[in-house]
This record gives C-alpha cells, structure tokens and sequence, in this order.
C-alpha cells in the first residue's frame, strides 16, 4: 500500500518543495481538532470540496480548467493520503475512530463515483489531468477498502508492519545504539503511564466530598 508516503506525512517532512494540499485556514482547522474523528471529518470535507471543484470545472468547457482540475485532484489524493496517516496514528494509540470513518467512508464512496465518471468520459483535455485522475481513484480505492476493514485487524496490521520496520533498522544499528534506543523507548512508555490526567480545576482547589 502507500506505506512510504504515510510515514513521510507522519514526520513531516520539511524537504517537499510542492504546493500544500490544504489552505492555511484549513491547516489551522485540522491543528486545533484534537481528536482523530474530529480530524478526519474536516478532511472528509476539504476532499469533498475539491472534488465538487474539479467536477464543476470539468463541466464547463473553459480555457485553462485541466490546470485547475489537475491541481484540485492532486490537493484531494494528498488529503486522501493525510487521511489514513490520521487513522493508522489514532490505532497505534487506541484511540476512537467510530464517528470519523463513517464520514470517510461515505465521502469516498461518493467521491469515486464522480472520479470515475469523469474519467470515463473521456474529455479532451484529459490528457493534462490523467495521471493525477487515475492516482486519485487508485488512492481513494485503497483508503476506503482500508476504511472497511475491520479495525482490530487493521491495527494488528500496523502493529506488525511497525514491528518489521523496528527490526529492520535495529538490523542496521550497533549494540549500543539498540541499547540507548530501547532505554528511550522505555522511559517514554513509563513517563506517559505517569502522566496525570487533564483536570479543570484551578490550582489549589480542593475537589468537594460527595453527598
């Protein structure tokens, strides 16, 4: 599947010079949502928005629209790809997903159907758009078959995938840099079990006895 890519959107990585796929409002938006379900369904509706965009100019025979197209379909498959970067995140940490693949999965169905319509049309331009059309339909395939999935095995999928990257780099590694890696590891496993949960309570007030 698009492993490589995922992991490249996990880190955030600085080194990509290409345009981003979401506005600087929409970035804002996705930061202050704090939940996965809460994340994936503004992405569900950014994707949704730039679908209906490239479908609108699509409908409309104008000069310059294949530019336009081909920027709104490569904007959808790197929303697309964000999306299961935030779904495969939340299972590592067990986090609820419920809500948020339900607006996955419905945004994709009704997504696919209009990509395939328009690539089934064959209009004349498509030849400028093509290869960003048939990567959005690959994308979206993958993610909602993914979306679909039963998310125990998914996890455990991730899990072992996570596992075999783990031993592959270790195989790379020294002794000594295993040892260091695996005390990292360790101390932040033990310090998040630590950490004390979030209270609203100010400092110093004192939590009332039950009646």
């Amino acid at each position: 599947m698009r492993t490589a890519v995922l992991c490249c959107l996990l880190l955030a990585a600085p080194l990509a010079a290409q345009r981003d796929f979401l506005t600087a409002d929409e970035a804002d938006q996705i930061r202050e949502a704090q939940e996965p379900s809460d994340r994936l369904k503004l992405y569900a509706k950014f994707a949704r928005q730039r679908v209906r965009l490239a479908e609108q100019l699509w409908s409309q025979e104008k000069p310059g629209r294949s530019l336009l197209i081909h920027d709104a379909l490569e904007d959808y498959t790197g929303i697309i790809d964000a999306i299961d970067a935030v779904v495969e995140d939340a299972l590592r940490r067990k986090a609820d997903l419920k809500s948020g693949l339900e607006s996955i999965t419905e945004m994709q169905t009704e997504v696919l159907a209009v990509l395939r319509k328009i690539e089934e049309s064959e209009p004349k331009d498509l030849s400028r758009y093509e290869f960003v059309l048939q990567q959005a339909i690959e994308t979206t395939d993958d993610s909602l078959q993914l979306a679909r999935q039963d998310l125990g095995q998914r996890a455990a999928s991730v899990e072992e995938r996570e596992a075999r990257e783990k031993k592959a780099r270790e195989a790379l590694m020294g002794t000594r840099e295993i040892e260091v890696r695996r005390a990292e590891e360790k101390k932040a496993a033990e310090t998040e079990r630590k950490r004390k949960p979030p209270t609203l309570r100010r400092k110093g007030e004192v939590v009332p006895p039950p009646r």
